[in-house]
């Protein structure tokens, strides 16, 4: 809380470093994407190929974050503490938003975005509560979300090349025919609903716990969208993969070497990190602590 000399000092600097901070602000909440910023990433992955998808999820939304967090938060810190609220607002209407709209989606590939929107929820909410857990649980959600979500743009590519349509509705029974490719894109799936064992639980986890000690109703709200998260998740696991076999698809080749050879690293190191996370935690602990240090 500000003492009555503290808000007095915020009131004289209120109409510079603040609306400089809600710029900036603008900028890296259209790059993460925040709602009600997030109207391009759809459209900009159902228009991109596989190999730019897997670039825009893996890498360049985490600069949204790491643009809050390496500059707007240094160069001002009493304002992002000021706002850190309505930061965690956003992120549990992130959560929820891109869930419920993931679970209405038609189209494969615009599934896995909208569900980005969601998982980026969980890094400003994180983010919001400057305090250990939270900060290391934001950080590390952009890390697995980059690996898990890069899996599923190229898993989607690999049906996308072989049945030319993304349709949901148009596969089933695809276990059948290409186990491999099925047990791959199960595993994705569970990484990306948060499933124990796997880097996605790790990161809510910290995120949960560091945000429930500050901001108790938000966490316990943006806690359904882990619910919503697993009923989309096992709804298109079930239409795509089992089933009855469609009969169209009972020549589609199963995924080949290359494919797989793209996909095991993350995989591994989904698995790997949700089970033993600290080498990942290690590396951003001193940066982070100063930051932490810093916010306080």
């Amino acid at each position: 809380m500000m003492n009555q000399s503290q808000h007095s000092e915020w009131l004289r600097i209120f109409d510079i470093r603040l609306w400089l901070y809600i710029f900036l602000f603008i900028g890296f909440a259209i790059k993460v994407p925040v709602f009600p910023f997030h109207t391009w990433l759809p459209d900009a992955h159902v228009e991109a190929p596989t190999a730019i998808s897997v670039i825009l999820a893996g890498i360049l939304l985490k600069m949204g974050i790491y643009g809050l967090i390496r500059i707007s938060y240094p160069m001002f810190p009493d304002i992002a503490v000021y706002t850190a609220y309505a930061l965690a607002v956003l992120g549990v209407i992130n959560i929820l938003y891109g869930a419920f709209v993931a679970m209405a989606q038609k189209d494969f590939k615009k599934l896995v975005a909208y569900s980005s929107i969601s998982h980026m929820g969980f890094c400003l909410l994180g983010m919001s509560v400057f305090n250990d857990a939270g900060m290391f649980g934001a950080i590390f959600q952009m890390f697995s979300h980059g690996m898990i979500t890069a899996m599923l743009f190229l898993l989607v590519g690999v049906i996308y090349d072989r049945a030319h349509h993304r349709e949901i509705e148009k596969f089933g029974g695809l276990g059948v025919k290409m186990p491999m490719y099925t047990g791959v894109a199960s595993l994705a799936f569970f990484a990306a609903m948060g499933l124990p064992g796997m880097t996605g639980f790790i990161a809510e986890a910290m995120v949960f716990l560091g945000a429930f000690s500050v901001y108790r109703t938000l966490t316990i709200v943006s806690a359904f969208g882990i619910v919503i998260t697993a009923a989309y998740v096992l709804w298109t696991v079930q239409r795509v993969f089992l089933g009855k076999l469609n009969p169209k698809y009972e020549n589609l080749p199963e995924i080949n070497g290359r494919e797989l050879f793209t996909l095991a690293p993350l995989a591994a190191l989904t698995v790997f990190l949700g089970i033993y996370p600290m080498p990942v935690l290690n590396l951003m602990r001193t940066s982070l602590n100063y930051l932490i240090t810093l916010m306080r």
